[in-house]
């Protein structure tokens, strides 16, 4: 029903591994883009969210519950959210992120934070990159959560993975990996 409401497509989904772990990273826009995500990746996914979208109304919390969801603090460096993320994925779940932390409040791709660096250095698993179109004009100047019609798309890029080599403990590598996440994503929204 949703898919026809918003005319929503996906590219790039031959990019998605049917099986093992894996992280989606994708530009962040507002809640429609982890409802966008959760259509076009065939698997469940545990997502990352903040604390406030978690508790968002009272039946948030049984929903993340229900999916997994790990609600992670964006005023200090949540090092308990990032080892369950590892966990999940160490149990073969997807994992999403969305590396620009909290909505992006003007519609464009902001600087990704270093945990999505540091998630895929520690876990070795793929990265697969995500560009999400639409979900920002679905729900700019509007009161609440009821999207105007608009078309949504999400464009999957080639999974990639990234080998520590011995310099996981470096923010200058967990940064690299970071900016080259954010360049994947930016390329896929052009």
């Amino acid at each position: 029903m949703l898919e026809r409401f918003f005319d929503f497509r996906v590219e790039g989904a031959e990019h998605l591994p049917a099986t093992g772990p894996y992280i989606v990273a994708a530009n962040h826009h507002n809640y429609l883009d982890g409802v966008v995500l959760t259509l076009a990746v065939p698997r469940p996914i545990a997502f990352i969210v903040m604390p406030r979208v978690y508790r968002a109304t009272p039946l948030h919390p049984l929903l993340h519950r229900h999916v997994g969801s790990i609600p992670i603090s964006l005023k200090r460096p949540d090092v308990g959210a990032l080892r369950r993320a590892l966990e999940r994925l160490r149990q073969g779940h997807l994992v999403g992120i969305f590396p620009e932390g909290p909505f992006s409040t003007r519609g464009r791709l902001e600087p990704g934070l270093p945990g999505v660096g540091l998630l895929a250095l520690c876990s070795g698993v793929p990265v697969v990159p995500a560009g999400i179109r639409g979900t920002y004009e679905a729900l700019r100047d509007r009161w609440g959560y009821v999207p105007r019609r608009h078309p949504l798309s999400v464009r999957f890029g080639a999974p990639r993975c990234f080998s520590p080599d011995g310099l996981r403990g470096r923010r200058s590598n967990r940064l690299a990996v970071t900016q080259r996440i954010m360049d994947e994503i930016a390329a896929l929204l052009t």
